[in-house]
């Protein structure tokens, strides 16, 4: 984006400090979770105990609180910071439309799908079966709704996308902020690479899709209602 356009669509008024810190915590313990993330979830085309053994198991029991606090506090202070930048954000596309303010625009409306995805995400994934079921979710039941339930397949679809665009352009933001690509001509050559790293976020995402997808076949079926009972009767 140039920086014209950049400086029209948004008012420098965020401090310098306050905007790399923002901007570390968005890429570094941020994006290297979701690779992970998305790498660990790849092991549903071994099965579903190869899933559960790379996704839902921790094997030191402060493990957990530690992921907790490198991802969620991150994402907590990253959304306040990106709360405040999208109600400074004004478009200004019609006066000029050029392709780097048209990704400048589609960040900005990507990270409003991709905190309401993670929202979902979070809660239905990882809270609630914890804290409602007491157990964690059985890779059953999610193939099961990936299979059978076209909303669940949706939202992942679009929430999938959007969250390789947000990191993948991202990462070129993070970059331009910090120093990195301080001319036009840096920021071309980058643009490959860009476009490269959201090709392979959305493979590795939508590859988990499909495992889980074909996972939720008939025998799923059953194994899922199985786990859904065994896991309620847990509680009583």
């Amino acid at each position: 984006m140039s920086t014209q356009a950049a400086a029209a669509a948004l008012p420098q008024k965020t401090p310098l400090l306050q905007s790399r810190l923002g901007s570390f915590l968005a890429v570094v313990p941020l994006s290297i979770w979701v690779v992970n993330h998305l790498w660990d979830n790849l092991a549903a085309f071994q099965g579903a105990q190869a899933w559960q053994t790379a996704v839902t198991e921790y094997k030191h029991p402060y493990s957990q609180i530690l992921t907790f606090i490198i991802v969620l506090l991150p994402l907590l202070f990253h959304t306040g910071w990106g709360i405040v930048r999208l109600l400074s954000f004004r478009p200004n596309n019609l006066a000029y439309n050029n392709y780097g303010n048209l990704k400048y625009i589609l960040q900005r409306i990507a990270s409003v799908g991709v905190l309401a995805f993670l929202g979902a995400h979070i809660w239905l994934a990882f809270l609630q079966p914890r804290l409602v079921y007491g157990a964690v979710e059985p890779f059953a039941a999610i193939s099961y709704e990936m299979r059978w339930h076209p909303p669940t397949l949706i939202v992942y679809t679009l929430g999938i996308l959007g969250t390789a665009y947000h990191l993948a352009n991202g990462l070129q933001g993070f970059a331009m902020g910090w120093g990195l690509l301080a001319s036009e001509r840096s920021m071309r050559r980058f643009e490959p690479w860009t476009i490269v790293i959201f090709l392979v976020l959305l493979a590795m995402g939508w590859g988990v899709l499909y495992a889980m997808f074909q996972a939720g076949g008939t025998e799923a079926i059953m194994q899922a209602r199985e786990a859904i009972v065994r896991t309620r009767g847990d509680m009583h």
